[in-house]
């Protein structure tokens, strides 16, 4: 989730309606998984689906890629479901399966060295059109220059202003948050004290033993604060501030600083599209959190009765380091899509996005690759509660010449709520733009060293929606990419119903905030799936 988001619907607590039936549920469980009907709440219905449609089949492996800061290869709820290169020896430092990359045993890193190195901070695109432009712009009049040098020097100074504007920005919300932060954790310190608890859970926060009428009050309010989130307690607050407060750091201190560079890590020319075989096998890179997260949404071991569970229970996933915290370079982007269709991917998620797209003909250019190769692109909508109809987004929907990318599904977020904040506030959305909606508010997950957290964004409901993909799939292997985004949207359970625009007070109707008008679901999906099996058998017989 956005940051500025999230600590915005802190501070408005009050006008938030809670649904706590539904609250409870998300915190006993998974909620993704659960189901509308027996759970009041939107999951998929995947242990509805497993138990009553798919005992009696036969699942085949499915390789799904994912391209992402990193996974770690080491979590006890992962290390099972990688994808291991069957042509690849490890660590022999030799190409044995000679597709340009060395020892890439389960998968590849586009953001790192030879050497061993790592990128983890980068600036955002628009910081690097602006160092290009600064050496050639920097001092100059617009009246001094030729009529064709005059559109680019408009946007020299477009950039420079949207990069100092940014980074002014990120310095005062982080000083700004880092002060309500700490308010925050005196608040629960203090409770703790005197509630005589070790954990401030919902339970202890919506009946607080004591007769103090302030305690109450202040417990009250911190019930709403953790519950209107989907956190099961109010520690789990502390931690998104703590990793809220270090991104905005991170974007102050280096994705909207002019003067910061860690491209050099790589070795390559960036701007050289011809490059493929840079960067070194390492999928886990410096800060696996968000990858690791995602791929234990999508495929979790659902064998090994320990922590959580993935959708899909027939995958190998496989790791593609590309997007670090900054913006993703094209070129890495398209490298990675490419690598992922030569190895085998039949299913791609991508949980990253940005506003600036220099080199967006190689990006194209491999989603076609990838169209050709018959692989489905499943993609984050974003977290800027913009409405992508009339905002420029990358990857976007369409290719440049205006055509639809038929082998890409954009996917936005929805809560665990089953009334008007049924779409999650930070979502991106579009009756054009945006194909479906999947839960991705408080959805736990595998985070690095064995770990599982509740995370947000419409990172978690693309892999949501990749987890269908990869068992319908599975479990009927003769479907096409194209079947599989079809079933998926035409199975999606239309909202008839008034929900709030994202990030305003304005009720709308739920279909006008993306292409289906609905939530995705597993059950109807294989319903579905199974539907049409059998009348194309009952066809041919």
């Amino acid at each position: 989730m956005a940051f500025k988001t999230f600590v915005f619907r802190l501070l408005s607590l009050y006008t938030i309606i809670l649904a706590g039936s539904s609250l409870s549920l998300a915190q006993s469980s998974q909620w993704f998984h659960l189901d509308a009907k027996t759970d009041s709440v939107w999951g998929i219905s995947t242990d509805r689906t497993y138990r009553e449609l798919l005992n009696n089949r036969k699942p085949t492996p499915v390789i799904v890629a994912v391209i992402d800061g990193g996974i770690d290869s080491t979590h006890e709820d992962l290390k099972r479901i990688l994808w291991t290169n069957p042509k690849e020896i490890p660590g022999n430092g030799i190409d044995d399966d000679k597709n340009g990359y060395v020892d890439d045993v389960h998968g590849w890193n586009f953001i790192g060295g030879k050497d061993g190195r790592n990128v983890q901070y980068e600036t955002a695109e628009v910081t690097r059109q602006y160092v290009r432009l600064r050496p050639l712009y920097e001092g100059k009049k617009r009246s001094e220059l030729k009529p064709a040098q005059q559109k680019e020097y408009d946007l020299f100074v477009k950039y420079r202003k949207d990069v100092e504007k940014k980074r002014a920005e990120y310095q005062e919300q982080y000083q700004s948050y880092s002060s309500f932060s700490n308010q925050l954790v005196t608040i629960i310190s203090g409770l703790k004290n005197a509630l005589g608890v070790s954990k401030l859970d919902t339970a202890t926060l919506r009946n607080p033993a004591t007769d103090n009428d302030f305690v109450k009050k202040a417990a009250a309010a911190l019930y709403e604060m953790t519950a209107a989130q989907g956190f099961a307690q109010a520690e789990d607050i502390q931690d998104e501030l703590t990793r809220g407060l270090e991104d905005l750091k991170a974007k102050a201190e280096y994705a909207y600083n002019p003067d910061f560079e860690s491209r050099s890590i790589v070795g390559d020319n960036p701007d050289d599209l011809t490059q493929t075989n840079y960067g070194n096998p390492d999928i886990t890179g410096p800060d696996p959190l968000h990858g690791t997260h995602v791929a234990g949404i999508i495929a979790a071991d659902r064998t090994n009765n320990i922590g959580v569970l993935g959708v899909a229970d027939q995958v190998k996933i496989m790791g593609v380091r590309a997007v670090p915290d900054g913006d993703e370079r094209d070129k890495d982007v398209a490298n990675a899509i490419r690598y992922a269709v030569n190895n085998g991917a039949q299913i791609i998620n991508m949980s990253f996005g940005k506003d600036v797209s220099p080199q967006r003909k190689a990006v194209d250019d491999a989603m076609r690759y990838a169209l050709s190769k018959g692989v489905l692109l499943v993609h984050a909508a974003g977290n800027d509660n913009k409405l992508l109809d009339t905002t420029a987004s990358f990857p976007a929907d369409r290719f440049m010449d205006g055509s639809a990318i038929s082998n890409l599904i954009t996917v936005g977020a929805v809560t665990s709520k089953n009334d008007e904040h049924l779409v999650a506030s930070f979502s991106n959305y579009g009756r054009k733009t945006v194909d479906v909606f999947a839960p991705g508010m408080a959805i736990y997950s595998t985070t690095p060293k064995n770990g599982y957290d509740n995370l947000s964004g419409t990172s978690m409901a693309a892999p949501v929606v990749t987890g269908i993909a990869a068992v319908l799939k599975s479990y009927f292997p003769k479907l096409t990419y194209a079947d599989l985004k079809r079933i998926i949207e035409k199975s999606a359970v239309v909202q008839n119903r008034k929900v709030l625009r994202p990030e305003s007070d304005e009720l709308v109707d739920f279909t006008e905030l993306s292409k289906t008008g609905a939530i995705v679901n597993l059950y109807e999906a294989v319903k579905l799936a199974q539907a049409e099996e059998a009348a194309s058998a009952e066809k041919k017989g």
